[in-house]
Parts: C-alpha cells; sequence; structure tokens
C-alpha cells in the first residue's frame, strides 16, 4: 500500500516519513491483496499540538482516522490503532451483510485463509457499536455570563461548558475551537 505524506507548518523528515510506513504496513495484514488505491496522511503541528490524519479510498468503503497529542510519533501511534479497529469494525459488518461472493468481504482476509494473520471474524470485546452510558453527571448550574462560563471551562481544564445564561436563563454551551478561539451554542 502506498501513502503520500505531506506536512502543514511541519517538515517531514526522513525518521517521519520512515516511521509512518512502518506502523502503517502493519494494516497489510488485514487485506488479501494490497489495496491499489493510494492513501494521504497529513501532518500538522498547531500551537505545540501534533495531528495526524489518515486516508485510505478503498472499493467501498473509506476509512479515516485524526488522533491530536503532544508528540508525533503517540498520534501516529493512535491513528493505526484507530485505523485497526475500523478495519476489524467493517469487516464484522460485512460479515454479517454480504454472504455472496464476488462482494466487498473479499476485500478483507477471511479466517484462517493465511497464516500468522489475525482472525477478524471475532466480535469486538467493545467497539463503537454500542452506545452505552459509562457516567453521568448531575449539578447545578448556577447563572452566569459568558466570559464567567469561558473563565469557568478553562480553569477546569474542559474543550466545553455547560451552563444557565444569566441574560437568556437558557441553557447554553461554550467550547473551545481548534484555531484557539471560542464559541457558543444557544437553543432557539
Amino acid at each position: 500500500m502506498q501513502f503520500s505524506i505531506r506536512g502543514q507548518q511541519i517538515e517531514v523528515t526522513d525518521a517521519l516519513k520512515d516511521y509512518v510506513d512502518k506502523k502503517l504496513s502493519r494494516l497489510e495484514k488485514y487485506f488479501d491483496a494490497p489495496p491499489t488505491s493510494e492513501g494521504y496522511v497529513t501532518l500538522n503541528v498547531i500551537r505545540g499540538l501534533h495531528t495526524v490524519e489518515v486516508t485510505i479510498p478503498l472499493p467501498g468503503v473509506m476509512l479515516r482516522a485524526e488522533d491530536r497529542s503532544d508528540d508525533m510519533y503517540a498520534s501516529i501511534d493512535a491513528v493505526v490503532d484507530k485505523l485497526e479497529r475500523q478495519i476489524r469494525k467493517h469487516k464484522t459488518k460485512l460479515n454479517r451483510k454480504f454472504r455472496q461472493e464476488g462482494s466487498l468481504k473479499t476485500l478483507f482476509v477471511e479466517n484462517g485463509s493465511a497464516a500468522g494473520v489475525v482472525a477478524l471474524d471475532q466480535p469486538e470485546e467493545t467497539d463503537d457499536d454500542d452506545l452505552e452510558v459509562v457516567r453521568t453527571k448531575r449539578f447545578t448550574m448556577k447563572p452566569m455570563d459568558v466570559e464567567e462560563a469561558i473563565l469557568q471551562m478553562n480553569m477546569i481544564g474542559h474543550d466545553f461548558f455547560v451552563f444557565t445564561n444569566i441574560d437568556s436563563q437558557q441553557v447554553n454551551v461554550v467550547y473551545k475551537r481548534d484555531d484557539g478561539k471560542y464559541g457558543l451554542i444557544e437553543r432557539d
């Protein structure tokens, strides 16, 4: 599988290219034949946050994953893990949907068809298929203005904050945008 690797606001060194190629080559074990389409990798650094985005167009399915962290190599590892989960998830869905020959099912390796290949027919432990609430928080919302809500959000270190707007007496949400600015969600 070939990948086009480009950097935005970062120089893509040979060491980075080699690391990306090595990690993404792990995905080849999931395919009967290596896909002929070219994958795209974008490495980006904004305000010390290292972003890795990988897109792999395949016949009938588009695999895409993105991760941000303080370390470029950790982001690459996380993206590959996400892509592996996506492939296993698609494989499970394809096995349920397509039982006939010549379908998308032939894109992925079948159970036991190649030595040393991870079996993909096994159900995932708990994947994105299960929409389970694992934690519930309850709190009283003190009426405050938008600026105070932003200060509260930054103080607790979250990306968003739910509050009662003192001006409208309605529930609003402030959130931190990727560009470092803030957004406000209000009800109609």
